[in-house]
């Protein structure tokens, strides 16, 4: 393949760093990764033997010498040396020269810290990038469904992630106001465990429970007739154990996680000044991120609020083609880009 002077030059980098997945676009060429947000450990001298999809495989299956571990917990990283290592391996992996350091915009929750955007940016610097930009995650989605941010109309977004959803009013190339919630898939995953575990006491492994999820899984008024086995552990017998679930039984265990996104929804509204309360009435409410996959979900956010709700096309890439397109033009989005405090 040639290897021009253009190449050395392009080599700019947009990271959607989330819970539970990492997308990583580089400029040019779009998605060139999509993979769990997940490495696996040696625990003896706490060298990573698999990143991404590869660790997610060995999730629940891995001798007792090694873990799998999630560095980000709720869009903030948790565990500040396994981020970094596994930020390091993404960009190692799409970095088309090493001759000159990436330039990285990452996305992040609207509703942290300035120490959690701190770390964010030096896990990024320490993994090889020469500059760092952060962007809000919902003005990244806004931007990435093509929502016209620049406008002095409302639009108003809702991204359901692995770790926090984020809703935000935006207008004129700024948020307006927003609520961050740290409610995503992982906590409707857990509700499905700890349904399990009460009702039938049965031990199910995340990714089974994630499954379940997306099979079953959806929100109130969404009927639907289907059921499905599922195996784990019996936690009386300790042996395994196979029980028949239905669509309605998941339904319930996932209503208090609905039930949270719905209301920080109607409160973000009850929080929008009414010029821009009648633009959303006009454009609807848009859904992005993995959770707005979950089936009924759009119908109880259109009955609970009497607005048009719009999924996203492709929503779990939303925030990572939004981001990317901020990277495309740095100057034209630049009153976007977070300012992150040194000291």
């Amino acid at each position: 393949m040639a290897f021009s002077f253009q190449n050395i030059m392009t080599n700019d980098i947009a990271i959607d760093l989330g819970t539970a997945n990492t997308l990583v676009y580089v400029k040019g060429r779009g998605i060139v990764i999509n993979e769990p947000s997940i490495v696996a450990v040696r625990k003896l001298d706490q060298e990573i033997v698999a990143y991404g999809t590869e660790a997610k495989e060995m999730q629940g299956r891995t001798p007792g010498e090694i873990t799998t571990v999630r560095p980000l917990k709720d869009g903030v990283i948790a565990d500040f040396e396994l981020a970094e290592a596994m930020i390091r391996h993404f960009i190692k992996r799409v970095s088309m020269s090493h001759l000159r350091r990436p330039r990285v915009a990452v996305c992040i929750p609207s509703g942290i810290t300035e120490v959690e955007k701190r770390a964010v940016r030096d896990s990024c610097e320490h993994a090889g990038a020469r500059e760092v930009h952060l962007i809000d995650e919902p003005m990244a989605a806004a931007i990435g469904v093509g929502l016209p941010i620049e406008q002095p109309v409302g639009s108003m977004v809702v991204d359901i992630g692995g770790g926090t959803t984020e809703i935000a009013v935006i207008s004129l190339s700024g948020i307006v106001t927003s609520i961050s919630i740290r409610i995503g898939g992982d906590e409707m995953n857990e509700a499905i465990v700890q349904h399990f575990k009460r009702n039938y006491n049965l031990l199910v492994g995340e990714n089974t429970a994630e499954y379940i999820k997306c099979t079953l899984g959806s929100a109130a008024p969404y009927s639907e007739k289907a059921s499905m086995s599922v195996r784990g552990r019996d936690l009386v017998a300790g042996i395994p154990k196979t029980v028949e679930i239905t669509q309605g039984e998941v339904q319930e265990a996932l209503a208090e996680a609905v039930n949270a996104v719905v209301d920080a929804t109607k409160l973000c509204l009850e929080r929008t000044p009414p010029e821009l309360s009648s633009d959303i009435l006009d454009r609807g409410i848009v859904l992005s991120g993995g959770g707005s996959l979950l089936k009924g979900l759009d119908e109880r956010l259109r009955r609970e609020t009497s607005l048009p709700i719009i999924v996203a096309e492709d929503p779990l890439t939303c925030v990572v083609r939004g981001t990317g397109k901020v990277l495309e033009d740095i100057a034209r989005y630049h009153k976007l880009l977070s300012k992150v405090k040194r000291y």
